[in-house]
């Protein structure tokens, strides 16, 4: 078991994105803006996808790293903190998924 936590790869994610470094993944994927970094996350998400339907176990849980990390990186673009994502995840265990559902789609 690991201490390591998305709250710290978070934080590490930041402080990258923002450090300027010409040999960061993360800091070239910052400043390329949204549409790359959520390109990316797309990509991440299909490869995913693909893993888990083929029932490749470690090619799963590689994909699933990638996708967590490109999905922070697509938060930081946008400026959000991962807390309002846990807020929300929160707040919807409040009532049953097939009924937090049903008021989705009353918002729209």
């Amino acid at each position: 078991m690991t201490a390591f936590t998305l709250s710290d790869l978070e934080k590490i994610v930041a402080q990258r994105a923002r450090s300027g470094d010409t040999n960061s993944w993360t800091a070239k994927l910052y400043q390329s803006g949204m549409e790359r970094a959520a390109k990316k996350l797309g990509e991440e998400a299909v490869e995913t996808v693909i893993a888990a339907v083929k029932g490749d176990d470690t090619a799963l849980v590689s994909e699933s790293a990638d996708l967590l990390y490109h999905w922070l990186v697509v938060l930081a673009v946008a400026g959000i903190p991962m807390t309002e994502v846990m807020a929300e995840l929160e707040r919807r265990t409040a009532q049953s998924g097939i009924a937090e559902k049903a008021s989705r789609k009353n918002e729209g």
